[in-house]
């Protein structure tokens, strides 16, 4: 399996994971897009230094995990290519600032470490939720709760057919792989003087299944927006998973939870 089918393959993996059985899969797209919306707008909000109170808030996604049957462990990995540009962003920050926040026998951690490690958890929850919407939530799901939200169809759409094209443009760099290493058999990867004209047929194999598909779509009616259609309609569980997370997350923010429970442990 080359690197391109192995791709193919995690996404597949992923339409398979959103048509799961779980209680977190029987929610509405709508409820579950709400919550991952204000979950991350409230992770984002913490300060730079508050790494104590922003640990609280990995108990969203334990609970949902646990709940879904998702594994964190393959998050991680389906997240492996972000998780570097995340740690990338704050790299700087222990260089920056090198005012000393807390000393361990002969370890100094500094405000630039805490920086760090505080932007690298954010970024590392916001993630967790982002793949957790995706892994309980259908595509076309996702689409129309957000045409609920009164998101401009443009966007919309523009998001349902990329994600849908990734993977047609995924299986069009496989059968093109294989093709080449077909044709140079024992050479490990292609060589740098075949990449401009393999992009050069790859761009214009792309240009002709997209003809081929919009196409089909007018074919079947398209006049310019999806008409999405929620698969489990709205009743009362979902206004209360709504209100149990919102007023969570509002207790996580505001409340040192963290050292509240500690002093409780102290005393």
């Amino acid at each position: 399996m080359n690197k391109a089918e192995s791709a193919l393959h995690e996404l597949n993996e992923m339409d398979e994971l959103s048509s799961g059985n779980s209680i977190i899969h029987h929610f509405s797209a709508l409820a579950k897009l709400i919550v991952t919306i204000a979950y991350i707008l409230i992770v984002m909000s913490f300060d730079r230094y508050t790494i104590s109170k922003l640990m609280i808030m990995a108990v969203y996604p334990y609970v949902l995990f646990q709940l879904s049957g998702l594994s964190f462990s393959q998050c991680l990995y389906k997240l492996r290519f972000v998780l570097p540009l995340i740690f990338a962003v704050g790299i700087f920050n222990p260089l920056s600032d090198k005012r000393i926040f807390l000393t361990l026998g002969f370890l100094r951690i500094t405000y630039g470490w805490l920086s760090f490690l505080t932007m690298a958890l954010k970024g590392i929850l916001a993630l967790s939720a982002s793949y957790l919407l995706v892994g309980t939530t259908k595509i076309d799901a996702i689409c129309g709760a957000f045409r609920k939200l009164h998101v401009p169809s443009v966007i919309v759409d523009l998001l349902l057919l990329t994600y849908r094209y990734v993977s047609v443009m995924v299986e069009e760099v496989s059968i093109m792989t294989n093709a080449y290493h077909l044709r140079a058999p024992g050479q490990k990867g292609i060589h740098y003087t075949a990449w401009g004209s393999f992009l050069g047929q790859l761009l214009l194999r792309s240009m002709d299944k997209a003809k081929e598909l919009y196409t089909s779509m007018l074919m079947r009616g398209f006049h310019g927006e999806f008409h999405y259609a929620d698969e489990k309609p709205w009743n009362i569980k979902d206004s209360l998973y709504i209100i149990l997370w919102l007023l969570l997350f509002a207790l996580f923010r505001y409340v040192n939870m963290i050292q509240w429970i500690g002093n409780l442990f102290v005393r």
